[in-house]
């Protein structure tokens, strides 16, 4: 008969990585060569499916395939199949497992449990086909028997395992600790790595042998002579192990898992299965016994379910029952307790331990399982007045906002990260805080590897993007967070940085108004061209934030690296730092293709603690006219209008309601190093009208103190 056949090896079929001779198929379950002309279907699962499933970060049981088994059989109510780890090997092997290997944790709080079991006459070899085609379709790459049913293992249950050739663990013995700094070792994908004192290291009596939850060593790595095999599954804690990935650059299968945090109990699941898959495929001898060092980290967690709060949530009908039923399909232990007010006793089972936590997380659950889409009412449960409303600083933050744009700029948003260079291009840390940018583990690029510390690089970027394509004048403001490496401020709220939670943010990251303005504010009208942007024109603006948001503020001469020098000032409320303003430096502004341009940027916390926004008190609209007088006050130059308009408010007293400098005059008048400024003063008393006699104490109050600063009245 002529054959239309081919012979093929693993690697042509795709199955594995073996290219030498050709695959030999077997009858199921027998070792006994295929009867020609059978289903190449029934012999090898080449068209088994494959599912690629997004899976969110707090479902790390979904990261196994019992767990998405389970998710399926709640959802259709399909039978679900028995657990894999119900039945455990039998120990056949010679001794005891602690006379072979032994286990010390010197860091409990970041290792909660690590359990080991021992397996003699170990038969190292290549893998079934079966398993081989499912690593495979997994994107797993098929290594060995021994190293394919640690994989395995961990698809199943989503527990990572790691085996060790025993012979090569001096003494038997594995120490769990702190690497020192500095300390080195060789992964198995032959890359040497450089430790910090926060990694964990599984080690022997020589040195490291294993990254905690990320990958193993050369050292103590299985191969074709190993026969004895110390198969380690342990428990890691899940933010230490992130936070080692991302500085070592290094992520595998078993972090994506451990990052996740699982839970403890799930490691003598995948002890049981991965010791049957051993005796089957390896032919090997499981010691009798199992290493197991348990923290006691986490203990049960038990919940109470109430009928009438899931009725108050969900807007839909549920009884008891079919919660408990729902319930029970995804794993938890119920008992419904109607004598206690309509409520079910719930235990959270270990896969779900760090997800579900609150009554609330139940009722989702059970919601899911019922089916939102077939079941949610098409109105909305009724709720109280008053739900949903904005906080006050977001009431606060709006209100600046439309300010600043009534004023006539654009809200723009710009990236968080920022290039190194333009961080130092801008000064220490392109802000007043004296502080380098803190850099991302893993950046998209170079250009965003800082995270920046002001607004203010962001915003000049959005400038010269805006002008290169034609804009004739830009004016940008922007509402958003620096990240300042420094520890979260204690006091103060959210616009400070200081958040609720338990967790504190790994960065201080105050909230900041920041804004730039090239060419002009004004477009050009008939009237000829709008006034340019300067300095003065940042100080109002600055004005018109402090007087809308009800604001005192303090704009004092001032002086950062990239700020024009002698036009640049330092913003303060009730005498703390607060923000700065002023032309940007022309090597600055060359270096961004950009024109004179006048930024600013003010810290919105400290902003919202000195307004008065929300706060009004109420006053009686008198009738009574106010009376005006205009002073001309001759000052050295280099006293500040702020300093003069300080002295006038401390002599005015209660009847001085504004004062206002309405003109500066510099010149042959007042003589050298002099100036004469013009303040408008605004007297006004709720109960009558004021006389010249009435304004002439505080009058005379507010001379005196202008002469303590050295001023007087210009002739």
């Amino acid at each position: 008969v002529e054959s239309s056949g081919m012979i093929l090896s693993e690697a042509e079929m795709e199955i594995g990585s073996e290219s030498d001779g050709i695959a030999v198929l077997a009858e199921a379950g027998t070792a006994s060569p295929a009867a020609p002309g059978a289903s190449l279907g029934e012999l090898l699962p080449i068209s088994e499916p494959v599912l690629e499933l997004e899976i969110s970060p707090n479902r790390p049981d979904c990261l196994g395939i019992y767990g998405i088994a389970r998710e399926v059989h709640a959802i259709t109510a399909n039978e679900l199949a028995p657990e894999p780890w119900a039945e455990d090997a039998e120990a056949t092997g010679e001794g005891q497992v602690g006379d072979y290997a032994s286990v010390r944790v010197e860091v409990p709080e970041l290792c909660p449990r690590f359990t080991a079991r021992v397996f003699t006459n170990v038969e190292v070899g290549p893998s079934p086909i079966w398993l081989k085609q499912r690593l495979s379709a997994a994107g797993q790459r098929p290594i060995n028997n021994v190293v394919d049913i640690t994989n395995y293992v961990m698809l199943i249950t989503g527990q990572p395992l790691h085996a060790f050739d025993l012979d090569k663990v001096p003494g038997g013995e594995l120490i769990v600790r702190r690497a020192a700094a500095g300390e080195k070792m060789t992964t198995l994908d032959d890359v040497e790595r450089t430790f910090d004192s926060d990694a964990v290291l599984v080690c022997d009596r020589n040195g490291p042998s294993g990254i905690a939850g990320l990958m193993g060593g050369q050292v103590s790595e299985v191969a074709e002579e190993t026969t004895r095999v110390l198969m380690e599954v342990a428990n890691w804690d899940g933010p230490n192990l992130l936070a080692t990935s991302g500085k070592l650059g290094l992520r595998s299968e078993a972090s994506t898992r451990f990052e996740k945090q699982i839970h403890p109990a799930l490691t003598t699941r995948a002890q049981r299965i991965a010791s049957r898959l051993m005796i089957d495929l390896c032919s090997a001898r499981l010691v009798p016994g199992t290493i197991d060092v348990d923290a006691g980290a986490y203990q049960p967690a038990e919940l109470v379910l109430r009928e009438e709060r899931m009725l108050g949530l969900l807007g839909m009908e549920i009884s008891l029952g079919s919660a408990a039923e729902y319930l029970g399909r995804l794993g938890f232990d119920t008992v419904v307790a109607r004598r206690s007010g309509e409520t079910i006793a719930v235990r959270v089972p270990p896969d779900r331990h760090f997800d579900v936590t609150r009554e609330v997380d139940l009722i989702e659950e059970v919601a899911r399982v019922h089916g939102i889409d077939q079941h949610l009412p098409a109105t909305l449960p009724a709720r109280p007045p008053g739900v949903g409303a904005l906080e006050p600083h977001q009431r606060f933050l709006r209100r600046a906002e439309d300010i600043l744009r009534d004023a006539g700029l654009d809200q723009a948003i710009t990236w968080s990260f920022v290039s190194p260079e333009a961080q130092a291009d801008l000064g220490p840390s392109g802000a007043r805080d004296g502080r380098s940018g803190m850099r991302v583990h893993n950046p998209l690029s170079e250009d965003q590897s800082v995270m920046r510390t002001s607004l203010l690089g962001g915003l000049i970027d959005a400038a010269t993007l805006n002008l290169a394509r034609g804009a004739g004048r830009v004016a940008l403001f922007e509402s958003g967070r620096g990240y300042l490496p420094a520890p979260p401020p204690a006091a103060g709220g959210v616009l400070d940085g200081n958040f609720a939670g338990k967790r504190p943010p790994p960065a201080h990251e105050p909230h900041r108004i920041g804004a730039i303005v090239c060419e002009s504010l004004a477009a050009p009208s008939w009237r000829g061209e709008a006034a340019a942007a300067d300095f003065y024109l940042g100080k109002g603006l600055i004005e018109l934030l402090g007087r809308s948001l009800r604001a005192e503020l303090e704009i004092s001469p001032g002086m950062l690296p990239f700020l024009h020098p002698g036009r640049a000032a330092e913003i303060t409320i009730a005498g703390q730092s607060a923000g700065w303003l002023g032309e940007l430096r022309p090597r600055v502004a060359a270096a961004a293709d950009l024109p004179a341009a006048v930024v600013f940027e003010l810290d919105a916390g400290k902003l919202f603690a000195a307004s008065a926004e929300g706060a009004e008190v109420y006053e009686d609209l008198t009738s009574f006219p106010a009376l005006y007088e205009d002073l001309a006050i001759v000052v050295a130059d280099d006293v500040t209008a702020a300093e003069v308009r300080a002295a006038i408010r401390a002599g005015g007293g209660d009847l001085l309601r504004e004062s206002r400098i309405f003109d500066v005059y510099e010149g042959e008048q007042v003589g050298a190093g002099k100036r004469s400024l013009a303040v408008r003063l605004e007297f006004r008393a709720a109960d009558r009208t004021l006389t010249d006699e009435d304004v002439g104490e505080p009058r005379a109050a507010i001379i005196a103190a202008l002469e303590r600063i050295g001023g007087t009245l210009r002739a």
